[in-house]
């Protein structure tokens, strides 16, 4: 992940571990200044640590992104620090697994902040990147955007969901300069996989569950969501990138 981003400034939500903080610290080393956001304080702030230990330059927002007026502060605190945005990783989400879906609080749960954080993200993203003329946006959606999960009525929709916006951002703001896209992880090893992880039998079963026999690492991810913004990708729009070690080509 060695891009030329000097000069440009990158927001990342969901990033106190896992893929939010791998794309915040690939951002960094590649000369973006970044805006970290979650709703995690502390491992926030770690990251932010670990991107100015190395010499970047990054700042911490909480933010919420089931609440619009939230995001709306938190995009405004990226122009206020930097002066602008060129890049938007919105990656902030929930997998309840184990719960009930169907249940009325999860369900609204994970469409508050699965989907309905993401359309916040975007309305106030490209609002500052249409004024500027040019920008990137990656949405995390998942396989199970692409792929039915029968345990996961609210977790599968959402990410559905995450797809159909990020196609409509990118229809919406074509000709405006502005590039969106998804990706789509498959079992990846994160703070949200590590319960099951740290079991050797659960470890082997989620291992198993790719044809690479492994599971993808979050820096697999992040590289995935910087060549997106990177200008390598400039005529990519409207994609859901999928990295996920084969498992839906079976």
């Amino acid at each position: 992940m060695n891009y030329q981003f000097g000069g440009k400034v990158a927001l990342v939500t969901g990033a106190s571990g896992g893929i939010g903080r791998a794309t915040a610290l690939g951002f960094a080393a590649s000369g973006a200044a970044v805006v970290v956001s979650d709703v995690n304080d502390a491992g926030g702030e770690e990251t932010v640590a670990l991107i100015t230990a190395s010499g970047g330059t990054a700042v911490y927002q909480r933010c919420n992104v089931a609440e619009g007026a939230e995001v709306k502060a938190l995009v405004a605190r990226a122009v206020s620090e930097f002066g602008r945005l060129d890049f938007a990783h919105n990656n902030a989400g929930i997998n309840n697994m184990g719960a009930n879906e169907y249940e009325d609080e999860v369900w609204d749960r994970s469409v508050a902040i699965n989907l309905s954080g993401v359309m916040y993200c975007m309305r106030e993203e490209a609002e500052v990147m249409l004024a500027q003329g040019k920008g990137a946006i990656v949405n995390t959606a998942s396989i199970n955007g692409l792929v039915g999960n029968g345990a996961q009525p609210g977790y599968t929709a959402t990410k559905h969901g995450v797809i159909g916006l990020t196609r409509h951002g990118a229809l919406r703001w074509a000709k405006a300069g502005i590039r969106v896209n998804a990706v789509c992880p498959g079992v990846i090893e994160t703070p949200m996989t590590a319960p099951l992880a740290s079991n050797p039998d659960m470890r082997k079963v989620l291992d198993s569950l790719t044809p690479m026999g492994r599971m993808g690492q979050a820096e697999e991810i992040a590289s995935a969501v910087l060549w997106l913004c990177s200008d390598q990708a400039s005529f990519v729009t409207g994609h859901p990138l999928v990295v996920d070690g084969g498992a839906t080509a079976t």
